[in-house]
């Protein structure tokens, strides 16, 4: 298969009209931007499924609830040690409350359940952070590369109107010119979309296990919390 000679290309660009050429540039920016989010994503994202799998492991295996909550981690770098902390301060609050033991018993899972839920919502929202860029890029990089075509091929055939001549070598210079714009769109568009379905797919791993350490946090502070317990 050939290729246009760099040198082609670069004329081509060059030669390109001044709207296509803002196409063109406003596409190189979206594509820096979208990669620079696509490589720290990459790290952040997969650090965090690593860490709240390994959490959850280490604190299914620990023996009862305080050491499967040192067993997470500093807060600094765990997911699930933040999520867990909310939750603990939320229980010390509510053990120092003004109200009867039976009551307590009564508010601790649902009072649990809700903070354990804002705290991963939290985790979830940092995460996501400059996702939808990208969802931008790849829905929007391909009509912004076509309307910088459709505007260069506008303008050839204005230009073969003035020239008063059809022949290819009038036509295709600017035909080129303006099909790059299209060519660069697609660009930006196809890792964009192929990076947010894969960090979509991790996402949705960070979070089930993130909700199943939240199931497994709730179930162990029933059992052995003494004042949580309805046979105490």
């Amino acid at each position: 298969m050939n290729f246009l000679p760099e040198s082609d290309i670069l004329s081509l660009l060059m030669g390109a009209t001044l709207a296509v050429k803002l196409v063109m540039l406003f596409l190189a920016c979206m594509s820096l931007w979208s990669w620079t989010i696509i490589f720290f994503k990459f790290f952040s994202i997969g650090s965090a499924r690593k860490k709240v799998m390994a959490g959850y492991e280490a604190f299914m295996d620990a023996g009862d609830l305080t050491s499967g909550l040192k067993g997470l981690g500093d807060k600094e770098n765990s997911p699930l040690s933040r999520v867990s902390s909310l939750a603990v301060k939320e229980f010390r609050l509510l053990e120092k409350a003004d109200v009867n033991r039976e009551r307590k018993r009564l508010l601790v899972k649902d009072t649990l359940r809700r903070v354990l839920k804002q705290g991963i919502s939290k985790e979830m929202r940092v995460l996501t952070r400059n996702l939808p860029f990208l969802a931008t890029c790849a829905n929007a990089a391909p009509f912004i590369g076509l309307f910088g075509t459709v505007w260069g091929i506008m303008h050839s055939f204005h230009s073969i109107g003035l020239a008063q001549s059809a022949a290819l070598a009038t036509v295709a210079p600017g035909i080129s010119e303006a099909l790059i714009a299209t060519a660069i769109g697609l660009l930006v568009a196809i890792p964009a979309t192929i990076f947010y379905n894969y960090f979509l797919g991790k996402l949705n791993e960070v979070e089930s296990g993130m909700v199943d350490f939240a199931g497994a946090f709730l179930n162990r502070a029933e059992r052995e919390i003494a004042w949580a317990s309805k046979g105490d």
